[in-house]
């Protein structure tokens, strides 16, 4: 037994050297003066998995601001949205959201069925939305990014940098800052269900706000991390993590740099930051979920293990949860006016038309009073 013991540690320690440790892409960001405070790999290809839905929340903001949808419209889950492979909504075909809420479950929950629901609310069909899009990336600079989809489901031609996914999610906080209370939220209430975030950080490291995770087999473990702390403002962003351990650990690592001022101004800011927009998009597949995976996570492990047992981790706050309770409209046919009118109340997201809201340029040291979270953030009243 000894013998076959040690065997096997041999077997593994040789697959751990076979399979070294992978530098990943990873961007920390002053949101205020847009300086580069670290960077690796940030112009890369990814696929951006769930991180795609910052773009489907962006266009249909700007949709909103335009008049052409309101935060009342009903997001009715067809056929196709219903077929959508989970995470989900757990709405039947037929099922409905009011466009707010529809936004919460999406972001929070990142309902992929959601998602599809609302791009054909908003954009009148998928290829319709997807070209609004790739229309809003074009305007943006976001010159390695391109999507298929507005969910983030695995498609060969869907990717984006992590420097062009931060520039998209400074957009967000720049143009639509009265949205923010959204990607701050943990958990949405759906009738019995209770949807719950991935974004371990929100609960766990103080001061963070928001943004997105994402995840498929072919992009790893994606984040976009922001956090208001001791009067700063930090963007990070971490892609293709072998678990959500590590990144969640490598995405507050960073901040932590930024907040001690061991990560420096690089010299560059995040719009002269360089994408490598002919490099082909990596495929994590075989690492994630492959025949090379096992020894992959290992060597990442050994080679980041924050946050494993007994283990430091940097996520030790306790943070209660910030929590939101949607309306489930029941189901309705398409075409067919809501039968009963929604409640009179106060909009939660006053929106202002403006230049700025429908696609103004990125300007540092924006003020956006309305998205920044007190620290710590009270739970909200319902």
């Amino acid at each position: 037994m000894q013998l076959a013991r040690r065997l096997a540690l041999l077997v593994l320690f040789a697959a751990i050297s076979l399979a070294p440790a992978r530098a990943t892409p990873m961007l920390l960001v002053d949101m205020d003066t847009f300086d580069v405070l670290y960077a690796q790999d940030a112009g890369q290809p990814w696929h951006p998995a769930s991180l795609t839905k910052l773009m489907t929340a962006y266009v249909t903001f700007e949709e909103i601001a335009k008049g052409t949808v309101t935060l009342d419209t009903p997001v009715i889950h067809s056929k196709k949205a219903v077929s959508q492979a989970p995470s989900n909504s757990g709405l039947k075909v037929g099922g409905a959201l009011s466009l707010k809420d529809a936004l919460y479950v999406m972001l929070v929950k990142s309902a992929n069925d959601t998602s599809m629901a609302i791009a054909e609310t908003v954009g009148g069909s998928e290829a319709g939305f997807v070209a609004k899009m790739n229309d809003v990336a074009a305007r943006m600079g976001l010159t390695a990014t391109h999507f298929t989809n507005p969910n983030g489901l695995h498609d060969p031609g869907q990717y984006a940098s992590a420097r062009d996914l931060a520039v998209l999610s400074l957009y967000i906080r720049q143009n639509f800052p009265q949205y923010m209370p959204i990607f701050g939220t943990e958990v949405v209430q759906l009738g019995k269900a209770s949807l719950e975030s991935q974004n371990a950080l929100l609960t766990s490291f103080a001061g963070t706000t928001g943004m997105k995770t994402g995840f498929v087999c072919a992009s790893g473990l994606n984040v976009v991390t922001t956090v208001e702390r001791n009067g700063r403002k930090l963007l990070a962003v971490v892609l293709g993590g072998s678990s959500a351990r590590e990144r969640n650990e490598r995405s507050a690592e960073l901040v932590l740099k930024g907040l001690a001022g061991s990560a420096k101004p690089t010299g560059q800011t995040i719009l002269t930051l360089a994408n490598n927009p002919g490099s082909p998009p990596v495929d994590m597949r075989a690492q994630i979920c492959g025949k090379d995976a096992k020894a992959y996570v290992a060597a990442q492990e050994a080679a980041f293990p924050m946050g494993m047992k007994g283990q430091a981790s940097y996520l030790n706050d306790t943070i209660p949860p910030t929590r939101y309770v949607a309306t489930d409209l029941g189901r309705i046919a398409a075409g067919v006016t809501l039968p009963r009118p929604r409640p009179l109340h106060n909009p939660v997201f006053p929106v202002a038309v403006s230049d700025v809201s429908v696609g103004g340029d990125l300007r540092g040291a924006v003020q956006a009073a309305s998205s920044a979270a007190p620290f710590p953030r009270p739970r909200p009243a319902f």
